[in-house]
């Protein structure tokens, strides 16, 4: 129990120790007790604020999920280079687009938000208030159907099976 004051969010310590240490850009010892003092310190500060932490079910896909998300950002680098380098502005097909969600709970529509914003060429713009669908904004998207169903299948399937 004791130990569990301590640490709050034991992954959270160590992701932002290791964060702290690449911003730092240099692995010296001083770096790493710093990211440490600041991995214990900020969920000591912030574990009233999480009352119950997200479950993962299947934690070994994250790795998989991360790794679809860089390849999908790497392929849409090039695809909106593409689209701005040679695509007349007249043959461009801005949308937005409502994607139903089977998505609950609100980490996992969080995560499936952020990695649509970070993928180019998309953006989340709002979740339902009933969080029960998310509304995209599509660079070009000539078959809003396509864009769903793409959403669906990459992302919020692997979402399911790691959060719910």
């Amino acid at each position: 129990m004791m130990l569990r004051r301590l640490f709050p969010h034991p992954l959270l310590t160590i992701v932002l120790a290791i964060v702290w240490v690449m911003l730092v850009n240099t692995l010296t010892i001083n770096a790493v007790v710093f990211g440490l003092g600041v991995g214990l310190v900020i969920p000591l500060i912030t574990a009233p604020y999480w009352p119950g932490r997200p479950r993962l079910r299947h934690p070994v896909r994250i790795a998989e999920y991360i790794l679809i998300v860089l390849w999908d950002i790497v392929v849409a680098n090039v695809q909106v280079a593409g689209i701005v380098l040679f695509k007349r502005n007249a043959d461009i097909r801005p949308a937005f687009i409502s994607i139903p969600l089977e998505l609950r709970t609100p980490e996992a529509i969080t995560v499936l938000a952020g990695t649509i914003t970070m993928t180019p060429g998309t953006v989340s713009s709002d979740v339902a208030r009933d969080g029960r669908s998310l509304l995209v904004h599509c660079l070009d998207a000539p078959d809003p159907d396509a864009v769903t169903r793409q959403i669906k299948a990459r992302y919020e399937r692997r979402l399911k099976e790691i959060f719910e």
